[in-house]
């Protein structure tokens, strides 16, 4: 299974597709996410509109198997972060929620970072079973097989955002500075 590209052609490799969504992910108890992972009918950075409908069969052959859509961390298949506890389609999108398992390095880091800001997106890796075009010449995806949602840095659909919430106002305080010279570090980096 090949995770290295964001965009692969439906040739048996895993595509990825990105979202940010405005209050649609949060982290409560520390550990509980949940939020949008896919918008229906809204074309992304790529020009590709996902139909509503298209995860039914997949999910629901997934729950006959008793199989979970697995959470990872940015993609990469040897860092599951958690679990989703639920995953299922409604008349805006895919909707899950799941829990961060800070029995991990990475769960731990991935709860922080949501809830300072630094993390805001989610990213569904998938392979197109069912695509045409429509008048506009974007890609319209009608059935996708769901593989995985990753917790994200940067998200394919920029009108959308993430909220995060913390337990405690001084955690938040301390979270939301460690983000902040996180950021100021990358962008650091990025000017040498």
């Amino acid at each position: 299974m090949d995770y290295s590209g964001i965009f692969m052609e439906s040739d048996g490799c895993l595509e990825h597709k990105f979202a940010r969504f405005g209050g649609g992910l949060s982290v409560q108890d520390g550990a509980v996410i949940s939020g949008y992972a896919s918008l229906f009918g809204v074309a992304d950075q790529g020009g590709d509109v996902v139909q509503a409908g298209a995860y039914r069969r997949s999910i629901a052959a997934l729950e006959a198997e008793g199989c979970r859509v697995k959470m990872l961390w940015q993609h990469d298949p040897a860092q599951p972060i958690g679990v989703w506890d639920e995953v299922r389609e409604d008349a805006r999108g895919l909707w899950v929620k799941g829990r961060l398992l800070d029995s991990t390095r990475q769960g731990r880091e991935a709860a922080a970072l949501i809830a300072a800001g630094a993390i805001d997106g989610l990213s569904i890796g998938y392979r197109t079973r069912r695509a045409g075009k429509n008048d506009k010449g974007q890609r319209v995806l009608s059935e996708l097989e769901l593989w995985e949602v990753s917790l994200v840095t940067f998200p394919m659909l920029p009108s959308a955002r993430v909220a995060g919430k913390g337990d405690e106002p001084g955690t938040m305080n301390t979270l939301r500075e460690l983000a902040a010279a996180l950021e100021g570090a990358r962008l650091e980096l990025a000017r040498n």
